[in-house]
């Protein structure tokens, strides 16, 4: 037997190293993502309590300095006879006010991108429910009752007839067939009139207003939202623009449920919901639409035939004059 027979193979032993260099980059790698994720985890959680210890000190600076315009009022009301009864009342509201402001401030916050992943999860199983079942892609909100307010229906087909009673989640009945859900705007609605000054507004316009306050400044659902309003359409188009729930054309997405449940309730009738991306500096068109009132088209109607009723006698007086010179 020859010495050529016992010679390594040098190819077989490259091969080998460079395995083993593969495993140990791998083993690197996985090393360094794991220590990367642990420092992101770490980073996102002291984030998170700084976001919530400011939100937590804005709240308190606002409770002091309540208490101290109260603490103000109080002392001028006892130097200045004259205006006493209505500083006095400043005084009470101020400090009152500024105490419940301190004890009730929320000790712990949700951010933004929490919620809109627990909504995400959500609205694609509904999504999917919708889809597997065949129903019609078309979406409309029904005012409900005092226990049921704001009810997402979907027919299963074009032609469909609105459910007079929809009291159960999948409704057989010939014409009304489809699903009717609890929406996400309902719960969103409810908190919003529970906290209104004045009354749920029954005018379209009105109501725009109304809403848009509401998703921008008391539920900062959105960075701003434009009304446009026409009432004798039958129409309210909302442009909005940076939502904090991601994109606004998911099923039943909490902007567009809370402005349908709203016009919903509001005007006590059906809603379909359209959402369609924007051109612009708008991200999103919201738009809701309704049966208008037969007064209001006929209003409309009439106007406008007065309108060009008018225009023709004056074109008409026009030509008699000439006709006369």
């Amino acid at each position: 037997m020859s010495n050529a027979d016992y010679e390594p193979d040098d190819s077989s032993t490259e091969t080998d190293d460079r395995e083993q260099d593969r495993e140990r980059n791998r083993d690197q790698e996985i090393v360094r993502l794991t220590a990367r994720n642990e420092l992101l985890s770490e980073e996102n959680e002291r984030l998170r309590s700084e976001y919530a210890r400011a939100r937590r000190s804005q709240y308190r600076t606002s409770a002091t300095a309540l208490a101290g315009l109260g603490t103000l009022a109080l002392v001028g009301g006892l130097l200045l006879p004259d205006a006493r009864e209505t500083l006095f009342v400043l005084a009470a509201i101020g400090l009152f006010v500024g105490v419940v402001t301190y004890y009730l401030t929320p000790t712990q916050f949700v951010s933004a991108d929490v919620g809109e992943r627990v909504y995400a999860n959500l609205a694609a199983n509904e999504a999917a429910i919708a889809g597997e079942l065949g129903l019609y892609d078309q979406r409309l909100y029904l005012p409900g009752d005092e226990l049921r307010q704001g009810i997402l229906y979907v027919p299963q087909h074009p032609e469909f007839e609105l459910p007079a009673d929809p009291d159960t989640t999948f409704l057989t009945a010939r014409g009304e067939r489809g699903i009717a859900l609890e929406t996400t705007g309902s719960a969103l609605f409810e908190e919003f009139e529970r906290t209104l000054t004045a009354e749920l507004a029954s005018t379209p316009v009105t109501l725009a207003s109304q809403v848009v306050d509401g998703l921008v400044e008391q539920f900062e659902l959105a960075r701003s939202v434009d009304p446009d309003v026409d009432a004798e359409a039958g129409r309210a188009t909302f442009a909005v623009d940076g939502s904090a729930f991601g994109d606004v054309d998911r099923f039943d997405h909490p902007i567009a449920s809370f402005l349908a449940v709203s016009f919903a309730v509001g005007l006590d009738r059906p809603i379909t919901l359209e959402v369609a991306p924007a051109e612009g500096g708008a991200d999103w068109l919201v738009t809701c639409r309704w049966e208008p009132d037969s007064e209001s088209a006929s209003a409309g109607e009439q106007s406008s035939t007065e309108t060009g009723t008018g225009v023709s006698e004056e074109m008409g007086a026009e030509a008699a004059e000439e006709a006369e010179t």
